[in-house]
């Protein structure tokens, strides 16, 4: 049975949902406007925004900057105290307000004009003194809240956050924004790790590569998996190049074929061809191919197919990309 709790959620997640798939007849001229003067811009963008607005705004202004778009928040009351000096001509200002009529926002608007910086207005509003003297107007009007009283703001500030969404991501578009751009703004936590560190950061190399000829026994083979402690090794030809690779996996596979491990070759036994990588490439990327293969280790390759480096999933875990 579903409770009187679950029946007022769903009945929010309804009317927000609704609130957001009317935004779609906003996506107009005006967006469009909006749109060119924040791409032609070289200044940065100043999103405003007072109270529930103001939190909304805070994260617009986090979304711009994080995808190409310079872009900072700036608390309407503090800007009548001083803030207002942070801006510059060339910038634009993102200014938001349900009501349209908000006294911390409209007493800077002077202001705003004499320095000759535009302005942009989003507002559930079209008619209200914020829009009117705004350069482009974005309308976010809600036919009502999910408060059941009408007050705390919850619809609409989900309607202005997707529209403020709406133009960043028009904007990345545009500006052909790319995952390696992302990456430069967003370097901690793993996202950053994962577009950011190549398999030469993370990989082994030189004496620590495990490598055996393709001639090796396997119990060669064995003490070199032992002493490199990477679970594999990789087995090359007499000029070096990679010939396939021996791993734990390997040996559980092979233990019913009684083989004697002092006679028998690797070649006999190394899988081949294998998987490899070579070292430019990006963490999360071989973090990809090796869940694909289902593989544990990766040995990483040359222009000559001659191994350079090997890494494990113990590695990626090391260096914060899983």
């Amino acid at each position: 049975m579903i409770s009187t709790f679950c029946n007022r959620a769903l009945e929010v997640l309804q009317i927000e949902a609704e609130a957001v798939r009317q935004l779609a007849q906003y996506i107009n001229d005006d967006f469009e406007q909006a749109c060119q003067l924040l791409f032609s811009s070289k200044g940065k963008v100043i999103v405003m925004g007072m109270g529930k607005s103001g939190h909304i705004a805070n994260k617009i202004s986090a979304t711009l900057a994080s995808t190409g778009t310079p872009a900072f928040f700036v608390h309407p009351a503090e800007a009548s105290h001083g803030d207002l000096g942070m801006l510059t001509a060339g910038d634009i200002v993102l200014a938001i307000s349900n009501s349209g009529e908000t006294a911390e926002i409209l007493t800077i608007l002077p202001v705003i004009k004499r320095l000759g910086i535009t302005l942009i207005s989003m507002s559930g509003n079209p008619g209200s003194t914020l829009a009117k003297l705004s350069d482009v107007h974005l309308c976010v009007k809600v036919e009502q809240e999910a408060c059941p009283l009408g007050l705390a703001p919850t619809a609409s500030t989900t309607a202005t956050l997707a529209m403020g969404d709406a133009l960043a991501v028009a904007l990345l578009d545009a500006r052909g924004f790319s995952a390696d751009d992302f990456a430069l703004s967003h370097p901690g936590g793993s996202l950053g790790r994962k577009l950011l560190l190549r398999l030469s950061d993370v990989m082994h190399k030189d004496s620590q590569v495990p490598l055996v000829r393709r001639h090796a026994t396997i119990k060669e083979a064995l003490l070199e998996i032992s002493e490199k402690g990477l679970g594999m090794t990789a087995v090359v030809n007499d000029d070096q190049s990679l010939a396939g690779i021996f791993t734990d996996g390997d040996l559980r596979r092979i233990l019913d074929l009684k083989l004697d491990i002092h006679s028998t070759a690797i070649e006999q036994v190394m899988t081949t061809p294998c998987t490899t990588a070579n070292a430019e490439m990006l963490a999360g990327e071989a973090l990809k191919i090796m869940q694909q293969k289902k593989i544990n280790g990766l040995l990483i390759v040359d222009q000559h197919r001659v191994p350079v480096g090997a890494m494990n999933m113990h590695d990626l875990l090391r260096a914060g990309v899983l």
